[in-house]
C-alpha cells in the first residue's frame, strides 16, 4: 500500500476500534475516553500497530483547537459567572501549586534535577475533564459542579500550557528563574487573549451576517483553528486564544442572538469524533516498554500529583468558598478526584521527547502517569460521582 493507503487504512481501523469500544463503555458503565485509553495501549503493543508521525505538532495543531473551541462554546455562563473566582483560582493559583509542589516532590521522591522535576510538573498540570463532565451530567450533579470542573479545566489549559512554554524556554536557554518564567508567561498569555479576542470579534461579525448554517460551521471552524494558528505563529499561547475567541462568541450569543443552534450540534459531534481518534492515537503511540520499567516511579508520580491537588484544591476553596455555597465541601474529594490528565499532557510529553537537556525519563514519567491517571481515577469516577454528587430531583 502507498504511504496515504496506510494512513487512510489506520483512521479506518481507529473508527472500527472507537465504534467497538463506545459499545464497551456503555456495556461496562465505564467514562468511554478511559476505555479509548485502554484500548489505545493495547494497540500500541501489537507488532506494526504503533502508528508514525503521531507527534505534539498533530496533537496540537489538529485536535486540540477544535477540542477547546467545543467545550469553551458549551460552557453555561451564568453557572460560570457563579463560580468565577475559585475557578480562575484554581486555573492560576492551582496551577502554580502543583507546578511548585509536584516539582518538588518529583525532585525529592524520584531523583530528577530540578528543571527537569518542574517541567514534568507542568506536563501534568492541565486536567482534562471529558470523561468526568460525562458522568457528572449522567448522574444528574448540580450544573455548577459540572461547569467548575469544566471552566477550571478550560483556563487551566491555557495557563498550563502557556507555563510549560515558559518554563521550557527558560530551561533550554539556560537562564531558569522566577522572573524569566513569569516574563515569558505573561507574554503569552497576554498575547493569546488579544489574539483570540480580535479573532473572535471578527468571527461574530461574519456570524451575524448569515443564516446559511455550513457558513456558520464553516466561520468556527475557520475560528477556532485560525486563531489557535495565528497566536502560535506569533510566540502567544495558542490555547488562551482559542478560549477567548470562543467565548467572545458565547457572550455575543447571549446578548444578541446569533442565527442558527445547530451550530452547538456540530461541535458536539466534532467533540466526539476528535476525542475518539485523539485517545486512540496517544495511546497507540506511548512507549509502553519503557512505561513498564518505570512502573514504581510512574505510581509515586500518580501520588504526588494528587497530594499536591488536595492541597491546592482545599486551599483555595477554604479561602474564598469557607461555607461551601458554591461547591459543597462534601463535594470537594470529588473536585480533586476529577483532576486526571489526559491528550494535552501527552502532547505536551511528546513534544519535550529527545530534546537535548532535558532528563530522557521526563517524557516516558508523563505518559506512564496521564494513563494510570486516566485508567485508576477515571475508572472510579462513577461510584464515587454517585456518592458525593446524588442526582437532583427531577424537573
Amino acid at each position: 500500500m502507498s504511504p496515504a493507503q496506510r494512513l487512510l487504512a489506520f483512521l479506518v481501523i481507529l473508527s472500527v476500534a472507537a465504534v467497538a469500544l463506545r459499545a464497551v463503555s456503555h456495556r461496562a458503565r465505564i467514562p468511554y475516553p478511559v476505555v479509548l485509553a485502554a484500548g489505545g495501549v493495547l494497540v500500541g503493543l501489537i507488532p506494526g500497530g504503533r502508528p508514525s508521525g503521531v507527534g505534539s505538532d498533530l496533537i496540537l495543531l489538529a485536535f486540540v483547537p477544535g477540542l477547546v473551541f467545543q467545550a469553551s462554546i458549551s460552557l453555561d455562563l451564568g453557572s460560570l459567572r457563579r463560580v468565577v473566582t475559585p475557578v480562575t483560582l484554581l486555573a492560576t493559583l492551582g496551577v502554580a501549586i502543583v507546578v511548585v509542589g509536584a516539582g518538588a516532590g518529583f525532585h525529592l521522591l524520584l531523583g530528577l534535577r530540578w528543571p527537569d522535576s518542574f517541567l514534568l510538573a507542568a506536563i501534568l498540570a492541565p486536567t482534562d475533564p471529558i470523561a468526568v463532565v460525562s458522568v457528572l451530567r449522567a448522574v444528574r450533579a448540580p450544573v455548577v459542579l459540572v461547569t467548575s470542573l469544566e471552566g477550571e479545566s478550560l483556563f487551566n489549559d491555557g495557563t498550563g500550557v502557556a507555563l510549560f512554554a515558559a518554563l521550557l524556554a527558560s530551561v533550554t536557554s539556560g537562564n531558569l528563574s522566577l522572573a524569566d518564567v513569569g516574563g515569558r508567561f505573561l507574554l503569552s498569555t497576554g498575547g493569546g487573549l488579544a489574539i483570540g479576542a480580535a479573532a473572535g470579534l471578527v468571527g461574530v461579525l461574519v456570524l451575524r451576517t448569515t443564516k446559511d448554517a455550513s457558513l456558520e460551521f464553516l466561520t468556527t471552524l475557520t475560528l477556532a483553528y485560525g486563531a489557535y494558528l495565528a497566536a502560535d505563529i506569533l510566540g502567544t499561547s495558542g490555547i488562551v486564544a482559542v478560549v477567548a475567541a470562543a467565548l467572545v462568541v458565547v457572550i455575543a450569543r447571549r446578548r444578541s442572538p446569533i442565527h442558527g443552534e445547530q451550530v452547538l450540534e456540530f461541535w458536539d459531534l466534532a467533540g466526539f469524533l476528535l476525542n475518539a481518534l485523539l485517545f486512540l492515537l496517544i495511546g497507540s503511540a506511548l512507549p509502553t516498554r519503557d512505561v513498564a520499567g518505570l512502573a514504581g516511579s510512574v505510581a509515586v508520580g500518580l501520588v504526588i500529583l494528587i497530594a499536591v491537588r488536595v492541597l491546592a484544591v482545599y486551599a483555595i476553596l477554604a479561602a474564598v468558598d469557607r461555607r461551601g455555597r458554591l461547591i459543597a465541601w462534601r463535594q470537594r474529594p470529588f473536585v480533586v478526584w476529577a483532576g486526571f490528565r489526559g491528550a494535552l499532557s501527552v502532547a505536551l510529553a511528546l513534544s519535550v521527547t529527545g530534546r537535548p537537556g532535558i532528563d530522557a525519563k521526563v517524557p516516558i514519567l508523563a505518559y506512564g502517569v496521564v494513563v494510570l491517571s486516566l485508567l485508576f481515577q477515571g475508572s472510579t469516577i462513577r461510584p464515587l460521582a454517585r456518592r458525593l454528587s446524588p442526582p437532583a430531583p427531577a424537573p
